[in-house]
């Protein structure tokens, strides 16, 4: 019998397919792992849309084939209680400890909402995400959609003055700089402790496509040896140039689809809903580069 083999289907002119073929919920042996990297280097945005919600240890099962999985928390919010899910999964929905909504004012609430910026998850952390695996179990009956930017586009399409003007720049990346700009309320000594700031390069050799790309985020504060306004305005001006639609892909989600994205050549950000009304329950395993540390 003929293995099924991975089919991969663009879903933007610029990057971004559907992939199907393939049932993620079970094993996967490394040819089609090889398969499913390989689409993921061209794309780095790859839909899969089963219909039904993945099985936890699926999920987990699927994130451990991609790479090391972080199962560490990598910084704390007051009053954030980690009891819904397995420690391998990040648990990115709207509903409590107890199953219900959260109420308004809630600061898990509050610090979620910083995830509508544009951003790449945990560009704060020295060790960065390579690739994010996001599972729709419940999803509102409106709004909620994530776009994505491809950065490696976005770099290609740059002036060869700005080239040049960025290639050595470095980046200072933190969490609480992206939530201070969605309006969080001021960290507690607490969870500022938990995650000190990361120093990353703009501009980056992506390692899988050989392309370079830049790497930007909500949570890059300012640009290292540049006065502070300086270099916002620059990291603005990027990331406006970066999230034109000619490099974005819209998502609209339906119920069960998981949607794997590199965090190394691109940006994200989710779409706003009522989040105090609807129910949202997504969940995400993120591979970590190597070594995974805490």
């Amino acid at each position: 019998m003929t293995a099924a083999r991975l089919v991969v289907t663009p879903l933007h002119p610029v990057f971004a397919a559907e992939v199907s073929g393939v049932d993620f919920t079970s094993s996967l042996d490394r040819g089609t792992v090889a398969e499913l990297i390989a689409a993921m280097d061209r794309y780095a945005v790859c839909a899969y849309r089963p219909g039904r919600p993945m099985p936890n240890q699926a999920h987990i099962a699927l994130g451990q084939a991609l790479g090391p999985i972080d199962t560490t928390p990598v910084f704390a919010i007051a009053g954030r209680k980690r009891s819904r899910l397995p420690a391998e999964l990040n648990d990115v929905a709207n509903i409590d400890e107890n199953d219900e909504v959260m109420k308004e004012g809630s600061r898990v609430i509050l610090f979620r909402r910083g995830d509508r910026l544009w951003h790449t998850d945990m560009s704060f952390h020295p060790k960065r995400a390579v690739y994010s695996l996001l599972s729709a179990h419940e999803i509102p009956p409106e709004g909620g959609d994530t776009e994505f930017a491809d950065l490696r586009a976005a770099y290609d399409a740059l002036a060869p003055s700005t080239k040049a003007e960025i290639e050595d720049l470095v980046a200072v990346h933190s969490i609480w700089h992206s939530r201070a700009e969605a309006g969080f309320p001021e960290p507690t000594a607490e969870e500022i402790a938990s995650r000190p700031s990361a120093r990353h390069r703009l501009v980056q050799r992506h390692p899988g496509s050989g392309r370079k790309t830049l790497y930007l985020a909500s949570h890059a504060s300012h640009i290292e040896g540049w006065p502070t306004d300086q270099g916002r305005v620059l990291l603005r001006e990027l990331k406006e140039f970066a999230t034109q639609s000619r490099f974005v892909y819209r998502h609209s989600w339906r119920l069960g689809d998981v949607v794997i994205w590199d965090n190394r050549c691109t940006m994200h950000r989710g779409t706003p809903y009522e989040d105090t009304r609807y129910r949202r329950d997504m969940r995400r395993a993120t591979t970590r580069e190597p070594a995974v540390a805490s």
